[in-house]
């Protein structure tokens, strides 16, 4: 295949990812939690004990921003800060019980919506799916 049309495959990828995410999440997503907050809890779930400055770079957003929004979520219980013993300047942020519950149930529905669409795959394609899924994870770590 020629670079060209494997690139626009991609991006379409990409695209598509995007769009199912954003209808997956918002079903999901409790409604005293913003979009933004939402994002960062997925963050901190799938990456324990972050930085500040690890989910301003990720998510694209400023670090009064994070900062802000971080402080909203601890004061709903749902994150909280940890110390780093061995430099005190640095701390991480990880989910409360509270808020590792939360997601633990937003993931458990996903994964459910991810059952529902996939419903109609053969195990061959399930097995192809997770094959390509193994090379692009190889290329792009």
């Amino acid at each position: 295949m020629e670079q060209s049309a494997l690139f626009q495959q991609i991006v379409g990828l990409i695209a598509a990812i995007h769009r199912g995410t954003h209808e997956m999440t918002s079903t999901v997503k409790p409604d005293d939690v913003t979009p933004l907050q939402y994002q960062m809890l997925e963050y901190i779930w799938l990456h324990p004990l972050v930085t500040l400055s690890e989910i301003s770079d990720c998510l694209h957003i400023s670090m009064p921003n994070t900062s802000r929004e971080l402080k909203k979520l601890t004061e709903k219980q749902l994150c909280e800060k940890i110390a780093d013993n061995d430099d005190r300047r640095k701390s991480y942020i990880q989910l409360s019980p509270k808020g590792a519950a939360l997601m633990g149930q937003a993931f458990r529905e996903l994964e459910a919506q991810f059952a529902r669409q996939w419903a109609g795959a053969s195990p061959d394609e399930l097995r192809e799916i997770g094959q390509a899924v193994d090379v692009l994870r190889k290329i792009f770590p």
